[in-house]
């Protein structure tokens, strides 16, 4: 008899934080998505036979998404997640860029120059527009 795949890994649900763009009023705001994480067990499940042996070999630690839509945060309508992917492999997912780095590649590329830390130099306000209010006409 054939095992369950479930038999061959532990569940443990986690959540998520992703940036997404709303279709309808356009903004982008950030989102939790759950996701359940799916470990394989350290050993195969007792009463498989050589076929359940195999296939646990072969099994790899994978996550699962579960929300197929969010509600937007400022119009308050529904949408689907825009992502090929429901499912993630856990050894591709350590080797994707976060998005600050990824953000930092699309400058560079871009030619974009990094601005300082402490902010832009801003350009200085003409004298005309730093009157005080007792030298009005």
């Amino acid at each position: 008899m054939a095992l369950d795949e479930r038999a061959f890994f532990t569940d443990k649900p986690e959540t998520r934080s992703a940036r997404f763009t709303c279709p309808k009023c356009r903004r982008t705001n950030d989102y939790t998505v759950r996701w359940v994480r799916r470990t394989k067990k350290d050993r195969p499940p007792a009463g498989g036979d050589e076929r359940d042996r195999a296939k646990f070999a072969k099994l790899r630690d994978y996550i699962l998404r579960l929300d197929d839509e969010v509600t937007c945060r400022t119009c308050g309508k529904k949408f689907e997640i825009p992502s090929q992917q429901s499912m993630v492999f856990v050894d591709q997912l350590s080797g994707l860029p976060n998005d600050d780095e990824l953000e930092r590649e699309i400058a560079a590329a871009s030619g974009e120059a990094k601005a300082p830390e402490d902010g832009p130099k801003k350009p200085e306000i003409p004298a005309r527009f730093r009157q005080t209010s007792s030298n009005w006409k």
